[in-house]
């Protein structure tokens, strides 16, 4: 079981890191102006965060193994169609249909595996399976800049296919059929409002970075989502059958727990995103070198995050939560002052593997913290939620951190971030676009900070007792683990 989950979710998580690093081949190919560009990467991204909840709630009500199989079908074809596809806006429509695949993979493997191995193992589960996707981002970049150099831009999405079908296969053999819950309604208006919303801010900050911050298409988008949030929210409160059980956020460890991931979310992305077209923008690699450099910051995720599983037995997962974040703190500060066209590469590796190792040991800690407070019936939407705010976070991260580098480019040359043309800008240009990427990491840095302050203040909160009343912790004392109670 866990291994058809962390075949199909891996699949998923290198198609990811494989565009970050190859999408300069495919704007090139297209010749892609810097809106087009921004959206080959944000239109996945917001198919699949606006539609987790959906698939979180389907899958709590017509069962996760048939939801998550379907998934896979569909973010395999999307795949094979993408390859084919005969310009930027028809690749942008293939992406969307990827997005739509990838919600219900991420709505359903975590959910999948917290109720296969409950509260008491939920900690080794969660470690093995996000050390698997640790080495998913270690296989993709390399993937994407060989495929890309070598073999074209469309095998970049063709060789997810070959891939696709072999999970397919092995989740039909192994995947338990896992009970599902009452039949209730869809909140489908809930849906299209979280779609409006979130969909009007990744619009506001993609045309700021190609149109400027005034642009009128940048004002729409954030009075979009200035108008619909709200309207998302009453909409939730109101529901008999809400898309997002907001009752979840009445635990304040849920809450905290779900806050802190979102901006180590964005942290974490956005590092990887922009020193993945740094190298290629401003240090003049190709792709292919370009994705061996970032290959020490995947490789120590992927050490990390099991290693992280394997404390939890002995440490609270708050605190390992705390521990990595902070260090993710600590690679984002060694790297801002530092970055600059010149910057020795030992440097940028040293970051990578800071802010990866960090969020491998913050995610298994954080993620299992979240999920041993949620009742088994309430996994589906629970999980749901939580990687919808972490995909909230990927969406902002990559959103503005494309729009803080491309606007410090004249409007003519901001395309030319995208494509990965050092040689194309002058001096003067250059400088700016390195003055860009240090505005979009102090960006980063900041959110980090944020996630490690939250994960400190759920490290200090209250444990509820067994009847769900907080008891007060003694000076300098934890309560034991849940997974070592008897």
């Amino acid at each position: 079981m866990l291994s058809a989950v962390s075949l199909g979710t891996v699949l998923l998580v290198v198609n990811v890191s494989t565009l970050n690093i190859a999408l300069p081949v495919v704007v090139r190919h297209f010749d892609a102006s810097a809106a087009a560009s921004s959206w080959l990467l944000l239109s996945f991204m917001l198919a699949q965060t606006g539609l987790l909840m959906v698939f979180g709630r389907l899958a709590d009500v017509f069962g996760r193994r048939g939801t998550y199989l379907c998934g896979l079908a569909v973010f395999t074809l999307a795949s094979l169609l993408a390859g084919f596809s005969p310009n930027v806006e028809t690749l942008i429509a293939m992406r969307v249909m990827q997005g739509i695949g990838g919600a219900v993979l991420l709505a359903n493997g975590t959910a999948i595996i917290a109720q296969a191995f409950g509260p008491a193992r939920l900690g080794q589960g969660m470690g093995v399976y996000l050390g698997v996707l640790g080495a998913a981002p270690l296989l993709g970049p390399s993937i994407g800049g060989y495929l890309a150099e070598t073999a074209g831009w469309q095998w970049v999405f063709w060789f997810n296919v070959p891939l696709g079908l072999t999970a397919l296969a092995w989740g039909f053999r192994s995947l338990p059929r896992i009970p599902h819950g009452p039949r209730e309604p869809i909140d489908i208006l809930g849906a299209v409002l979280l779609i409006g919303w979130l969909g009007g801010l990744v619009v506001a900050f993609s045309e700021a970075g190609s149109g400027g911050w005034s642009a009128p298409l940048t004002l729409a988008g954030a009075i979009a989502c200035a108008l619909l949030l709200p309207v998302f929210v009453v909409r939730q409160r109101r529901s008999r059958h809400p898309l997002v059980d907001l009752a979840l956020f009445a635990d304040r460890g849920f809450t905290l727990g779900s806050m802190a991931a979102l901006f180590n979310t964005l942290a974490r992305f956005g590092t990887l995103l922009l020193l993945a077209l740094f190298l290629q923008a401003v240090s003049g690699m190709t792709p292919a070198q370009a994705g061996l450099a970032v290959l020490p910051g995947p490789l120590a995720g992927m050490i990390a995050a099991p290693i992280g599983g394997f404390l939890s037995r002995r440490v609270r997962p708050r605190t390992l939560a705390v521990a990595g974040s902070a260090t993710v703190c600590a690679g984002l500060a060694m790297m801002l002052p530092l970055l600059s066209a010149d910057t020795p590469y030992p440097l940028v590796a040293l970051c990578l593997v800071l802010v990866s190792a960090g969020s491998g040991v913050f995610a298994t800690g954080n993620t299992a913290a979240i999920l041993g407070r949620v009742p088994s019936e309430r996994l589906g939407i629970a999980n749901g939620l939580r990687m919808t705010l972490q995909n909230v976070g990927n969406v902002m991260s990559a959103a503005l951190c494309l729009a803080l580098a491309a606007s410090a480019l004249a409007r003519t040359d901001r395309h030319l971030l995208y494509q990965g043309a050092a040689g194309e800008l002058s001096g003067g240009s250059l400088g700016a676009l390195v003055d860009g990427y240090q505005r979009a990491f102090a960006l980063l840095l900041a959110a980090s900070v944020i996630a490690t302050l939250t994960s400190l203040s759920n490290r200090l909160t209250r444990e509820p007792d067994a009847t769900g009343t907080p008891v007060p912790l003694a000076p300098g004392k934890e309560p034991e683990p849940k997974s070592r109670a008897r």
